[in-house]
């Protein structure tokens, strides 16, 4: 095999290694984990008082915005008060978990 080869399989399983990991969140304990995030991001026509913005539908949404926002919550990359405070509450596992059942449901 030629090197450009070897590199560009070498990519692809660290492709499917990392799409993988993430297809393997528990379902079922998204779901229990979720009461509070269903406190607002499930009232239809919720907007937030200051400043007012309505605030997003996260069910059906992407998995990975899902782990992407959370994580960047975690960090300190996105800022909201309510959501750094609901984020640094969860392990990466929780975030997986989240993310794979609110993906998993109807827009």
């Amino acid at each position: 095999m030629t090197r450009l080869q070897l590199l560009g399989l070498a990519v692809a399983t660290a492709f499917f290694a990392t799409a993988s990991a993430h297809a393997e969140g528990d379902k079922a304990a998204g779901r229990k984990l979720i009461y509070t995030c269903a406190g607002c991001h499930g009232v239809p026509g919720y907007t937030n008082a200051y400043p007012q913005y309505p605030v997003p539908k996260i069910a059906g949404q992407n998995e990975q915005y899902i782990i992407n926002a959370l994580h960047g919550y975690q960090s300190g990359g996105r800022t909201h008060p309510t959501m750094d405070a609901q984020a640094q509450s969860l392990s990466d596992t929780d975030i997986q978990n989240i993310a794979a059942y609110l993906s998993s449901l109807a827009k």
